[in-house]
């Protein structure tokens, strides 16, 4: 089945793959070959790939993805996001690092603005760090 993950800067992944595992607001779903059509909300999350049936889990490439749009049909899977960065490009110290920069902005929020700004980054850089996290397990 195809797989697109499409960003705001273009597309980031456009492959064959076997299995998709995607975030969505009613928890995370498998997607197989066949898969029945359905449009839902991705939400802030890791994406991981299976390209083949044989693949073990830790040959899965990873994604951390922002909110989106995920359609799935006939013709394969589209996942619709502001952004996404493969796990080859997240570093686990700087992620952190960025994280506790978030969180120290979310406490001091002076209004309802700034707390939203701030929280979107909590959840953007908290997923970041779990993608690095589990990036340096699978290497283990």
């Amino acid at each position: 089945m195809k797989l697109q993950l499409v960003t705001l800067t273009g597309t980031k992944l456009d492959a064959d793959v076997y299995e998709v595992i995607l975030p969505t607001a009613e928890g995370e779903i498998g997607v197989f070959p066949d898969h029945e059509p359905l449009i839902t909300l991705a939400t802030p999350g890791v994406i991981q790939v299976r390209t083949q049936k044989s693949d073990p889990d830790d040959r899965m490439d990873i994604y951390a993805i922002g909110g989106g749009v995920i359609k799935i049909d006939a013709d394969g899977i589209r996942v619709l996001v502001d952004e996404a960065d493969h796990s080859s490009e997240i570093t686990e110290a700087e992620a952190q690092k960025a994280l506790e920069r978030a969180q120290a902005m979310k406490a001091e929020a002076k209004d309802q603005v700034e707390l939203e700004k701030a929280s979107a980054l909590v959840d953007r850089h908290a997923v970041r760090l779990k993608v690095a996290d589990l990036k340096r397990r699978r290497r283990h």
